[in-house]
């Protein structure tokens, strides 16, 4: 049986999603079941269920709020996250936790490998770095995969934000100096299924195929969308948050090959694939 954190954002959603259609036996939690500031709730329904496996998709995702809410970012990706692997380890069950490219440094052009140096540059990378290093301390069976720029049909994400836009706007302001990988969840889910019934321990990059900047991924949204949206782009100076993002997302997949796992799909393939989604 498996354990999903988080049921209600994307990638528990469509996780979820994943085992429901392999006719697997799982649990699917949300705040109601399990309060990830609350040690005896995680650990006592962990414990009490007994599972082999435990997907471990919630978050404290809001990175421009974790930069006011720092202790309650570090509580639930930090602690609570030490909390599910100490649980995870006493009853000999494997973890997967899905972390970001946000525990790198953000510099440079060359894909991240995934012992490069970590250094976040803000609140939500330092807090998620927390979460991988109590995984990797406690626990030998453990699957750590880093994701990014995530869209899904359960939430908000870039996608709908540009859509929502479109229909108000026919100029956007987009950064065109942050470059990454998209990575859809429906896509990603049956990846991580997969890992959990392997014993291919270790850390991952799993995002959609190819890179761009997030000014080539609204040019994109909207042209397979047909709107007529005109993306001016701008530099990150010219558009401040709260927390500062890195410029270099990308990350490298020689993780996923040498291991044997399959990589994703393409994220323009992608996109055309949630586009139909959203519609239905």
């Amino acid at each position: 049986m498996v354990i999903v954190t988080g049921i209600t954002g994307q990638l528990g959603y469509d996780v979820a999603l994943e085992l429901e259609k392999r006719g697997e036996d799982f649990i699917a939690t949300s705040r109601k079941e399990i309060d990830l500031n609350d040690e005896k709730s995680i650990k006592t329904f962990i414990k009490s269920h007994q599972p082999s496996a435990v997907i471990h998709c919630a978050a404290y995702t809001a990175v421009d709020k974790a930069e006011s809410e720092a202790e309650q970012a570090l509580m639930v990706n930090g602690m609570a996250t030490r909390y599910i692997a100490e649980a995870c380890r006493d009853i000999d069950a494997k973890l997967l936790y899905p972390s970001t490219d946000y525990v790198f440094g953000g510099d440079g052009h060359i894909p991240y490998e995934i012992n490069d140096e970590k250094n976040p540059c803000n609140v939500y990378g330092r807090s998620k770095l927390l979460g991988e290093d109590s995984v990797r301390a406690l626990i030998r069976n453990h699957f750590i995969v880093r994701i990014s720029w995530v869209f899904g049909l359960n939430g908000k994400n870039f996608v709908k934000t540009m859509l929502n836009l479109a229909n108000k706007n026919k100029k956007l302001r987009v950064v065109c100096d942050q470059i990454g990988s998209p990575t859809y969840t429906k896509d990603l889910a049956p990846l991580l299924v997969d890992m959990i019934h392997t014993e291919k321990f270790g850390t991952y990059h799993a995002t959609n195929e190819g890179f761009c900047s997030w000014a080539e991924f609204a040019k994109e949204i909207f042209k397979q969308a047909k709107k007529n949206v005109e993306v001016e782009e701008i530099l990150t100076v010219d558009y401040p948050t709260p927390a500062r993002r890195p410029f270099n997302s990308r990350l490298s997949k020689n993780s996923l090959d040498e291991a044997g796992f399959n990589r994703l799909p393409t994220w323009q393939d992608a996109l055309k694939r949630y586009l139909v989604e959203l519609k239905a």
